[in-house]
């Protein structure tokens, strides 16, 4: 009877992530069919983290398609950008676009004066249009398109916000969905996340705690896995929002 309990917890595991993997992957396509609209080459999902006093808040970048380059990009678009994207989260509806540093690289969005506002400078390295979503509680934050140059008609960016609105209440939706009990996170994989979130790289944290950087990688992929993530950027975000860390 164990050896069948077993198979069947493992099946359930299986089945589970299975499930997970299908719904995020199923976000991504659907950001990247946005994207294509536009003429945009990559996208990001924006949360805000924390409550209470804007002191205390922060947008933290938990899904893009950025690859390699994701943790450089989500650093310069939030160090450069961050603060004026809360602002404007709470005091206006209307999209903001950004040109970037080339001399070609723009975002156009014609007959939209009057419903979008545009941040100063040429401070990126890409152009970009950023669609603000308010849900409420740890439903808010952006849906950004970038690109060398962004092409958003009127009609389009209208269409647009109402679809990104809908990919952050479907991505907030299955953030309410906890671990399964036979997935809750373990102490070590909480740690990992913990020190990973402050800042630290997995060799760093191996050092650390006395581990192969290999086992550290390993705590980290299984704790992305539970946490229904796509990546440890997005892990960290949904660990910090489930209470899991600070």
């Amino acid at each position: 009877m164990m050896h069948l309990d077993s198979e069947s917890r493992s099946d359930d595991a299986r089945l589970g992530r299975s499930t997970r993997a299908a719904r995020a992957a199923t976000l991504v396509t659907r950001l990247q069919a946005m994207q294509r609209q536009i003429n945009a080459k990559n996208f990001a999902v924006l949360r805000v983290n924390g409550r209470g006093m804007p002191v205390t808040r922060k947008l933290t970048c938990v899904l893009n398609n950025w690859g390699a380059a994701s943790e450089a990009n989500a650093h310069e678009l939030l160090k450069i950008y961050g603060e004026e994207l809360l602002q404007h989260l709470d005091r206006s509806p209307l999209a903001l676009l950004w040109d970037g540093q080339g001399e070609h690289q723009a975002a156009d969005a014609p007959d939209m004066a009057l419903f979008s506002q545009r941040l100063k400078g040429r401070q990126l390295s890409y152009s970009g249009i950023a669609f603000p979503i308010r849900l409420g509680a740890q439903g808010n934050g952006y849906v950004v398109f970038a690109g060398s140059y962004i092409d958003a008609p009127a009609e389009q960016i209208l269409d647009l916000h109402g679809r990104c609105a809908q990919v952050m209440t479907d991505m907030l939706a299955a953030d309410e969905r906890r671990p399964f009990k036979g997935e809750s996170l373990s102490d070590r994989e909480i740690a990992c996340l913990q020190m990973a979130g402050d800042g630290y790289i997995s060799e760093e944290i191996a050092e650390k705690m006395g581990l192969s950087v290999h086992t550290v990688n390993a705590y980290l992929g299984a704790a992305t896995t539970k946490l229904d993530s796509v990546n440890r950027i997005q892990a960290i975000a949904k660990a910090i929002r489930l209470g899991y860390i600070s």
